[in-house]
């Protein structure tokens, strides 16, 4: 039998969490899903700024990465990582039911290349993978 327990993911909703195996991140360890909601509740507590407040300050910022992703443009924060759009060229697929030759068109996606500063906190800094690479301490 697994072990499980219970944790609290809204004011009135607990959830049942199996400890063992179950879903693992790259890094092996349980991935949690974190909400925009469970952010707001963060930065208001750490900042004692209203929620409301912070929710629409995080709100406005969000929308704005989406208008500027929308009108093209590149947005760049630095050691975080860039936005940008990417457009795939349309190209032939095949339905794997029927084996017809379908037509995909073109279209656009965002694309995120992941900045310094957080490689260096989820991967370690390129030091730190040599040393361990060559098996030094």
């Amino acid at each position: 039998m697994m072990p499980t327990s219970w944790t609290r993911v809204g004011s009135w909703t607990w959830l049942l969490r199996e400890e063992a195996a179950g879903n693992r991140g790259m890094l092996g360890n349980a991935m949690d899903t974190i909400t925009k909601k469970d952010l707001v509740d963060r930065i208001a507590e750490s900042t004692g700024t209203r929620r409301v407040l912070v929710k629409k300050i995080v709100q406005s910022f969000l929308d704005e990465i989406i208008a500027e992703l929308g009108n093209g443009n590149r947005l760049e924060f630095r050691d975080f990582g860039v936005f940008e759009i990417r457009s795939r060229a349309p190209r032939v697929a095949r339905n794997p039911k029927t084996m017809e030759e379908v037509q995909v068109p073109r279209k656009r996606t965002v694309k995120f290349k992941i900045g310094r500063l957080m490689k260096e906190r989820l991967f370690g800094s390129e030091q730190d993978r040599i040393t361990a690479s060559s098996g030094q301490s």
